[in-house]
């Protein structure tokens, strides 16, 4: 997670803040992840503001949150709930103009 975290930084530099998409019904993982992309964020010198969807409405109030705290871009952890909402995450994305980078390759279609 760190690397793609940093490559989202990289290929989005002017993102001073960072969403993160990570799915608490995982928790011994989540708390793991967490961790990770704290201090990735910290390496790389970016404010992280950290989201935990785990439903359908969730996802769409998080997007809300996200949008309001100005987040220059997204990182959706790796999943298999976001892995099956990866159409919903990517619509939402485009819609709110936002990048987004996830942990796995998830082709949308």
């Amino acid at each position: 997670m760190a690397k793609r975290l940093a490559l989202l930084r990289e290929l989005v530099p002017t993102a001073a803040r960072v969403a993160v998409f990570i799915n608490p019904s995982d928790s011994p993982r989540a708390e793991v992840l967490r961790s990770d992309v704290q201090v990735a964020a910290r390496d790389i010198g970016v404010q992280l503001q950290v989201l935990s969807p785990s439903t359908i409405r969730e996802i769409d109030a998080a997007f809300a949150a996200l949008v309001r705290e100005q987040a220059g871009a997204l990182f959706v952890g790796p999943d298999a709930f976001y892995n099956s909402r990866r159409v919903q995450l990517a619509t939402m994305a485009a819609h709110h103009s936002i990048p987004t980078a996830f942990a796995v390759s998830m082709p949308v279609g």
